[in-house]
């Protein structure tokens, strides 16, 4: 099931961003194995139910310093469509495992690279992370309140957004243009350039002199008293955005305003005098008498939920946005399909659990995955 199905992909095991885009393309039907190192004697491995970035595909440990572990992979390579790498530029070509051999092997092959930086540019062989990647693109810059230090957006910007999904996106790309020219490519996907994509709009309205520099003072970073996140009676909060001037009066109707003496609603001089007339009015009811009074209309309203929350609320609940698979909740594949929908995820399969079963469906007889065994190839499991 899903769109994807029949599309084999090799994920050499990273953090965040490469098992991220594998989740994707295996949510959507494909088959992906993660190759991994060997866990050292005596160390636990996590919990494969709670191991969500790796659901819906099986593990399998390779000791890549072993000749008979490496030419293994070489053959898993020659059968996949395509490859997921994380590494610092230069270590898969180390490992003798680049793009150049492996296209060799497989003229079809999409070579898929995550990092943060790129794989070319001053910056290319440095350490980094996501807070790093998003302060370069000016997404940081721009996420938070006035006067206060830019506000860290999880890793959602550079790590998930600018750099698993627009990995997955570049495959899916290669992968289509493959069907035509039969050659595959190398995808280089930097969380730079995907967060740096991600600002688009926002370099637009600066264009356009719609946008200025200070954090906290445009419409979609919170200064706008009707695009905001508001505090209520049992300390809990709640989010409007209003923007359009009908579903503002909407707003203001809902909250007792509309008769009020108020600025405009576009007066920026004003929005003081706003925002401290929605907080005083906000504060003066609880999150559920909120939602009472304005989910479902116009107001553009929405209780800010907890992650322990937010699978219980009912339109989520009623869309089916979180499954429960071995007793732990989850977010369910998206997008949605009306002919070939994905199946509900299942849990990782962890590297050690059946080999021979595994590596069949890459075409690896059983003897042949004892004899890897006897090698070494597996490492210590």
């Amino acid at each position: 099931m899903g769109p994807l199905k029949g599309i084999k992909v090799i994920e050499m095991a990273g953090l965040a961003p490469g098992p991220f885009a594998a989740m994707m393309l295996a949510d959507m039907g494909a088959e992906v194995l993660c190759i991994e190192r060997p866990a050292p004697a005596g160390q636990p491995g996590p919990v494969p139910a709670a191991n969500l970035i790796h659901r819906n595909r099986r593990s399998l440990a390779l000791d890549l310093k072993n000749a008979a572990a490496v030419d293994a992979l070489h053959r898993l390579v020659a059968g996949a469509d395509a490859l997921i790498e994380g590494f610092r530029p230069g270590v898969m070509e180390r490992l003798g495992l680049g793009p150049e051999p492996c296209l060799a092997a497989n003229p079809k092959l999409v070579y898929g690279r995550m990092t943060g930086w790129g794989q070319e540019g001053p910056l290319a062989h440095a350490a980094g992370h996501d807070a790093n990647y998003i302060a370069l693109t000016g997404a940081l810059h721009a996420i938070g309140s006035k006067d206060a230090p830019p506000a860290i957006p999880l890793n959602l910007v550079g790590d998930f957004g600018g750099g698993g999904m627009y990995l997955a996106f570049g495959i899916v790309c290669a992968l289509l243009e493959a069907r035509q020219s039969g050659r595959g490519q190398v995808v280089d996907a930097a969380m730079v350039d995907g967060a740096a994509s991600l600002m688009t709009y926002m370099y637009a309205l600066q264009a356009a002199g719609r946008w200025r520099a200070d954090r906290g003072e445009n419409i979609l970073d919170g200064a706008a008293p009707w695009y905001h996140v508001y505090e209520t009676a049992d300390g809990k909060y709640v989010s409007v955005a209003a923007a359009e001037p009908q579903f503002y009066a909407e707003l203001l109707r809902r909250l007792g305003l509309a008769d009020a003496d108020l600025p405009a609603q576009h007066d920026r001089a004003g929005w003081p005098v706003l925002q401290q007339r929605f907080a005083a009015v906000f504060r003066g009811r609880t999150r559920a008498q909120w939602c009472e009074q304005m989910e479902g209309s116009d107001a553009c309203f929405a209780p800010v939920l907890s992650l322990a929350e937010a699978p219980a609320h009912p339109h989520i609940r009623a869309r089916g946005t979180f499954v429960e698979v071995e007793g732990v909740v989850q977010p369910a594949p998206a997008p949605r399909f009306s002919r070939t929908p994905p199946e509900t995820p299942r849990a990782w399969v962890p590297a050690g659990t059946d080999d021979t079963a595994t590596l069949g469906g890459w075409g690896f007889e059983a003897a042949e995955v004892a004899a890897l065994r006897k090698t070494g190839a597996f490492g210590a499991l």
